[in-house]
């Protein structure tokens, strides 16, 4: 009689054009190393959060999900449970399912950004401008708050505290942190940036992307050029996806 084949354990990203996904390389890397033999790690690309419901029908196998742009918000709803830390913040990137088959939602982004920032800072980095309002700079927010870091948002809308074209080299003077939580810059759109007045940043500024790929982009270029600290967001995601692990293993 032959041996019963272990079922598969399955894991996952959701998210909306994500070929170009560091989760899916991140974790197949994982489970070749680590010789966890039956893992497997999947894109589900969907157009619409209306047919996440489909992926777990198609899937019973399925342990963990992460979370991308642009449903780390619109996921909350569709979950039984989310953990204290993801209500705050107000976004999701990780879910662990549960034995019964349970949704539980967690933010690892503060997690990973926290602890790559931290290492970066110095007694001149006083201020931050968050560039975006997306799910992601939720979790920014969150984390320079627990640093006791004062922040400001940026985005192209009336109603956050700043639209770019009202950036002056005053204010960017006054905040010495920038984080860029847009998607512009993201190969293969190299040649875009944030438009800010980059002849205004200095070297007591610091410069972070959570763009990975390039892994200089032109916010960045524009940064080094002028003297400042940078760093692109390699290292905020290898911490969140390992803490992801932890948590799909509880």
């Amino acid at each position: 009689m032959e041996a019963k084949q272990p079922k598969t354990k399955l894991f996952g990203l959701i998210g909306k054009n994500i070929s170009y996904s560091f989760s899916q390389r991140y974790f197949s890397e994982k489970f070749k190393t680590e010789k966890l033999e039956n893992y497997q790690y999947q894109n589900f690309d969907i157009q619409s959060i209306s047919k996440f419901n489909d992926i777990l029908i198609q899937n019973p196998n399925l342990k963990g999900l992460n979370v991308t742009i642009p449903y780390k918000e619109t996921i909350l709803p569709l979950l039984d449970k989310i953990s204290s830390k993801a209500q705050r913040i107000g976004a999701v990137n990780t879910i662990r399912i549960t034995k019964k088959g349970n949704l539980k939602g967690y933010n690892t982004d503060e997690y990973g950004f926290r602890k790559s920032l931290t290492p970066l800072l110095t007694k001149d980095h006083k201020k931050a401008l968050i560039l975006g309002t997306g799910g992601a700079s939720k979790a920014i927010a969150y984390s320079l708050k627990k640093l006791n870091i004062p922040y400001q948002f940026v985005s192209r809308k009336d109603g956050s505290d700043f639209i770019y074209d009202s950036l002056t080299s005053e204010i960017i003077s006054e905040h010495q942190i920038i984080i860029n939580c847009t998607p512009l810059g993201t190969s293969p759109n190299i040649n875009d940036c944030p438009d800010i007045p980059y002849e205004a940043i200095t070297n007591k500024h610091l410069l972070y992307d959570l763009i990975y790929n390039p892994s200089e982009t032109l916010f960045l270029k524009k940064g080094r050029e002028q003297g400042a600290i940078t760093s692109n967001g390699l290292n905020m995601l290898e911490l969140q996806a390992e803490k992801a692990w932890k948590i799909w293993n509880k």
